[in-house]
């Protein structure tokens, strides 16, 4: 699994997610007359639903899941194979409906929703970076275990 990748993508979930928290204030009214640092945050949920997306798009290529006739079949092919669990899967799946969303402001915005999405979702991104760190040391594990048992054949 290119592991270097995916903790690299995580990094950046978790540098925005820092950016996020340092810049989003406690009380809607004032998030609502932000003006500018509201896109910017907007654009920071964005950047790191996209980045859990690739990484899921990562572990699917990487463990020969299936090509992914539509995005949803990512998450499908994760959760049958038990790789992520389904409440993962299921945040996860919410996240990118906001994202898109965001992205492609289907109609405005609703302020206060996306406000309090942001406020009260933010900590499930580190249920599923947790998740996700746990499944590479599984895997790192298996690779250190059959690289063992290759030396021993030879």
């Amino acid at each position: 699994m290119r592991k270097e990748l995916i903790e690299h993508k995580m990094v950046e979930i978790t540098d925005s997610l820092d950016i996020i928290k340092d810049n989003l204030p406690e009380e809607y009214e004032e998030f609502k007359g932000m003006v500018l640092a509201k896109e910017g945050i907007y654009k920071k949920i964005e950047f790191s639903v996209q980045n859990l997306i690739d990484i899921c798009y990562i572990i699917n290529s990487d463990l020969n899941l299936g090509i992914p006739e539509v995005e949803d079949s990512i998450f499908d092919n994760l959760e049958k194979n038990n790789i992520l669990k389904k409440e993962t899967i299921d945040l996860i799946r919410e996240m990118k409906g906001f994202r898109n969303i965001l992205v492609h402001k289907y109609g405005e915005i609703d302020d206060a929703k996306a406000y309090n999405d942001i406020k009260q979702g933010i900590d499930d991104f580190d249920k599923i970076l947790s998740e996700i760190k746990d499944l590479l040391k599984k895997y790192e594990k298996v690779n250190k275990k059959r690289g063992s048992n290759e030396k021993k054949k030879r």
